[in-house]
């Protein structure tokens, strides 16, 4: 979380948080038109699809509505994406594991349109559903950002180590609870939670710059020093993949 803010939200796959944590991922599913392949300025063709998709239907179908989400979240239509992820929690089997997906991924997509009461709302259904599934460490780990969003700094630290205690091979929840235990000017347990995640594969520009200011808050200055050059080469190789990216694409047009 650098410089206050993250923009990263947990997704489920339409199933199994996404990057990288394997159980999660914003993969979506196929599409008939190639999002690669379409004007990015003019989305109109990948959500006309979608809506031919998502209605008109008499047997619904919850994991195709999930997938349809996790679509729309990709071109940025967050709120067709929530209104979707509801139809998909309330036409689940009422407490099932479909359902709490379908609450997680709303609670997601509310958080990318800062709409925190409405995240903290679903990620909390989500958990009434059943507060040690698959998906209740990533339920919990977005509850615990939408209330530090919302003020909650308390609640937050509470529900990021309830994240760690479900799952402690999970490396966001280790981040989080990092940047909460920082934001309390507890360093170094913050420290430990950054290697934790770390060591389970985070390995972004992020948490190290947030493990870098958690080391000079300690006075270790030369080692901070020396992961903050570590994030700036991540950033700096990110940047030369995404340049590469953008020229293959226009290549492929």
């Amino acid at each position: 979380m650098t410089d206050g803010e993250r923009d990263d939200h947990e997704f489920s796959s339409g199933q199994g948080f996404d990057e990288d944590y394997e159980e999660f991922t914003l993969d979506p599913p196929e599409l008939k038109v190639d999002p690669t392949k379409v004007d990015p300025v003019d989305t109109r063709v990948v959500t006309d699809e979608l809506d031919r998709r998502n209605i008109g239907s008499e047997q619904v179908d919850v994991e195709q509505l999930v997938d349809v989400g996790l679509s729309y979240m990709q071109i940025n239509r967050f709120e067709e994406a929530t209104e979707t992820f509801e139809r998909a929690a309330r036409f689940g089997d009422g407490d099932s594991l479909e359902a709490q997906e379908a609450w997680v991924n709303k609670g997601a997509a509310h958080a990318e349109l800062d709409e925190w009461d409405e995240a903290i709302g679903s990620y909390r259904e989500a958990l009434r559903i059943d507060d040690d599934s698959e998906h209740a460490a990533s339920a919990e780990t977005n509850l615990a950002y939408a209330l530090w969003n919302a003020g909650e700094i308390e609640a937050a630290l509470h529900h990021a180590e309830r994240a760690v205690e479900i799952d402690p091979r999970f490396p966001q929840a280790w981040y989080n609870r990092g940047f909460f235990l920082a934001e309390r000017g507890l360093n170094e347990e913050a420290v430990n939670a950054f290697d934790n995640a770390i060591r389970l594969g985070m390995r972004t520009a992020d948490v190290l710059e947030e493990k870098a200011a958690a080391l000079e808050e300690l006075g270790e200055d030369e080692q901070a020093e020396e992961v903050q050059e570590r994030a700036d080469e991540l950033r700096r190789e990110r940047e030369q993949e995404l340049l590469q990216q953008q020229q293959q694409q226009r290549q492929n047009r």
